[in-house]
């Protein structure tokens, strides 16, 4: 993996946790039971993550009682290049640990941290995202799930879609319109739900990849009673909770699409005569590595990480596609294995090439669709009109 030069304790950071998990990676043996979604987190890989918070390796960038170490951002992305180098998945519940902590860590009360945000960290419990909705997928304003304040208790009523892990989870980050008469951008709140909740129903269906891959979900909320002390951030401020939610996804999200371009070039760099193709994904990935370190730089627009995420989702979707297209009828069957196998690692980024394609439509739409990211480049770094 190409690196720009580090400094001495961006160096010895790396080796430290280099040896970290030298010592501490579990056994291809432990590690046989694998997830079955984005919340259903295998005991090993719970045990695994308990480990990496209670070092300080899990989010380095926090403090250690939320199972950090204050690391500096370049250290931080040390951290998620040496786990990327070794194809050790973060965390099998992504949105857990990287949105719904995430948000708590930055929005909730002490109380809310220690009851849910420290679980999630440590895999005692995983969580799910409850945004999208039948009416309002990318356009999180149009959101029509109710919550009505009677007395200590938020009742809720609505629907939401695409939930991934949702079945599985144990808890919902939910936004919901809690008035009615405010703009749309306003009079939204975000509330914690768990899902043993009395008139909670969650349905996962499959997806375009498999007819097996049950991740995402329906989850219909029917008089659902929310105690109020599970509001996070102030009432009817849950837009800001929305976009600090996404805010947490995005910031070094680029990585991951710049692991999937070096997963291409690897395992796709052999199929036909294509050498455009080849120079162009080559091209694609240093570019996309050398825009996400000098992000690190200080006085950085934050706007600039729309650009990475646009760069880099469409890169791996026009590169996969090439793949798809390359493989022929060999692409279809399912299930199948496209690139090494490692334990530590998500198999659906080896799978069948018909299904890594069409995996990477939710680099292009989670976390804000290439539309949306199109409008914050030309709005607020080109300067360009509504």
């Amino acid at each position: 993996m190409m690196r720009l030069a580090d400094d001495p304790g961006v160096a010895a950071f790396r080796t430290e946790f280099a040896a970290f998990l030298d010592a501490h990676l579990p056994a291809e043996a432990e590690a046989r039971e694998r997830p079955r979604s984005s919340a259903h987190v295998p005991g090993w890989a719970r045990r695994w993550q308990c480990t990496l918070f209670d070092h300080g390796w899990l989010l380095p960038g926090r403090p250690p009682e939320y199972g950090g170490r204050h690391a500096t951002l370049p250290q931080q992305l040390a951290h998620l290049e040496e786990l990327a180098d070794r194809r050790i998945y973060h965390s099998f519940n992504p949105q857990g640990l990287g949105i719904v902590a995430a948000s708590l860590l930055t929005f909730g009360t002490e109380e809310q941290k220690a009851r849910w945000a420290v679980p999630i960290l440590r895999a005692e419990i995983t969580a799910a995202l409850g945004m999208s909705e039948p009416e309002a997928g990318s356009d999180l304003a149009s959101l029509r799930t109710r919550a009505v304040l009677d007395g200590d208790a938020f009742v809720v009523d609505g629907q939401k879609i695409w939930t991934s892990g949702a079945h599985d989870a144990d808890v919902l980050l939910t936004f919901v319109r809690t008035d009615p008469d405010a703009p749309r951008h306003r009079g939204i709140s975000a509330l914690l739900i768990p899902t043993g909740t009395e008139g909670v129903v969650r349905r996962p269906f499959g997806s375009i990849a498999a007819e097996d891959d049950l991740d995402f979900n329906e989850v219909f909320l029917t008089g659902v009673r929310v105690p109020r002390e599970n509001l996070v951030g102030p009432l009817n401020e849950g837009w800001r909770v929305a976009n600090g939610s996404l805010g947490h996804e995005r910031t070094l999200l680029w990585l991951s699409y710049a692991e999937r371009l070096a997963d291409l070039v690897r395992d796709a760099a052999g199929r036909g005569d294509d050498q455009e193709w080849y120079a162009t994904l080559q091209m694609d990935l240093q570019a996309l590595r050398l825009l996400g370190h000098r992000r690190l730089g200080p006085d950085r627009d934050p706007a600039e990480v729309s650009v990475l995420k646009l760069l880099g989702s469409e890169a791996v979707q026009n590169a996969s596609l090439h793949a798809l297209e390359a493989a022929g009828a060999d692409a279809l069957p399912h299930p199948a294995r496209t690139g090494p196998h490692h334990h530590m690692n998500n198999e659906d980024f080896v799978s069948s090439w018909f299904e890594r394609y069409a995996r990477s439509f939710a680099g292009t739409i989670a976390g804000g669709t290439s539309e949306i990211q199109r409008n914050i480049i030309a709005e607020r770094l080109l300067g360009l009109p509504r």
